[in-house]
């Protein structure tokens, strides 16, 4: 579950890390009153669950509370990368950029511990540095029953070339983006960017939080932060339904019980050339009714030119996923072509179940994605 910037910077605040005054506002003339209250000199940031608000024109500056109803009045209802901002954050305006620095708390899952990573290319997409110069990212694994220690605080300093006047401000907001990630039971707690003002304080002018949805149950309070009308609509009725499920930007769609499956078989989709349109996992167990469910929220993606079913039997009964199938393919009415791998419990089962049903099936998962990737070419080829 990712959460807005304001809602971040506040959970920053709780562990004393710098944040620029600010309030969201719904509608242009709250914004203007917030400015005013604010000083006059304000930000004015559209909050949507994506990156790129910037590039695509959703922050602006503002010098006076007029001009900041004004900007409000432009970036409210804009679309951002396909999501319709609906609220701005007015922040007052910083006192001078001196630096742009990059830093985040995150899982390094290879290590199997926390990391601090630390940059002093801030403002750029860490993507972009880390593939372009990946000499300015700087990391630290911390010790979970020690927490940030100062050594490591002062390594990152010197390597990021940090003035030592601000070593020690530093410390106290690594350890607190740190302590925020562990308390709130983060996968990654991020500023970009940190700052360092005119004056030679710190200060986070943006942040990202990414909280793990399997703690959600013992995080009441940031369950409750969850902003539902930024969810894709099918992201949302899988969440309740108890399906995983992920939506991407290819042509075929994929239907698989278990995450280390479902991402074995999205890496042979695109070994055989094709692009996976969503993750979804059904989970173990799923019924007949996930099955259908499932499959209606594949086929909701106007994109899907065929559909990938590769279902290995433990727990989730293979005649129950060709039920579930069948069962979905009598309430849609669909011409997308599908590919069905069945193995395990009650394999066999479900496969005369779908032979007579005339579905296409294969019996490794190869073949199973050779076959969906034939078939969506197909598809586009008619479509073309």
């Amino acid at each position: 579950m990712n959460l807005h910037e304001f809602q971040a910077k506040r959970l920053f605040a709780e562990h004393g890390i710098p944040i620029p005054r600010g309030e969201v506002a719904y509608t242009p003339e709250n914004a203007r009153q917030i400015a005013a209250d604010l000083g006059g000199k304000v930000v004015v940031k559209s909050q949507v669950l994506t990156g790129g608000r910037g590039k695509a024109g959703g922050i602006k500056l503002a010098n006076n509370p007029a001009e900041a109803e004004a900007r409000a009045a432009d970036i409210l209802g804009m679309k951002i990368k396909g999501l319709t901002v609906n609220k701005v954050l007015i922040d007052e305006q910083a006192p001078g950029i001196q630096q742009e620095l990059y830093l985040a708390a995150l899982i390094d899952r290879g290590r199997r511990r926390p990391m601090i990573m630390a940059s002093a290319a801030g403002g750029m997409d860490i993507e972009e540095v880390a593939e372009t110069t990946p000499e300015k990212i700087h990391t630290v694994h911390i010790d979970p029953t020690l927490g940030v220690r100062g050594y490591q605080t002062t390594y990152l300093a010197k390597a990021m070339g940090l003035p030592r006047e601000v070593w020690r401000q530093f410390h106290q907001i690594v350890a607190g983006l740190y302590n925020c990630f562990k308390a709130n039971d983060a996968s990654l707690t991020e500023i970009n960017p940190l700052i360092i003002t005119g004056d030679g304080k710190l200060l986070a002018l943006d942040g990202k939080v990414s909280i793990d949805d399997n703690a959600l149950d013992r995080q009441p309070r940031l369950a409750e932060m969850r902003d539902v009308a930024e969810e894709p609509l099918a992201e949302a009725e899988a969440r309740r339904t108890g399906i995983t499920f992920i939506q991407l930007d290819g042509n075929i769609g994929c239907m698989v019980n278990g995450a280390g499956l479902a991402m074995a078989t999205m890496d042979i989709i695109k070994l055989y050339g094709g692009e996976p349109a969503n993750f979804l996992d059904i989970g173990g167990g799923a019924r007949a009714d996930q099955v259908a469910t499932a499959l209606r929220l594949i086929l909701s993606d106007p994109k899907v030119e065929a559909v990938l079913f590769n279902i290995f039997g433990g727990i989730t009964r293979g005649d129950e996923v060709a039920r579930g199938i069948l069962t979905a393919l009598e309430q849609i009415d669909t011409d997308v072509p599908m590919v069905v791998r069945l193995a395990g419990t009650n394999a066999a089962e479900g496969l005369a179940l779908l032979a007579e049903a005339d579905m296409l099936t294969a019996a490794t998962l190869s073949e199973a994605a050779e076959k969906a990737v034939a078939a969506a070419n197909r598809a586009s080829g008619r479509a073309s």
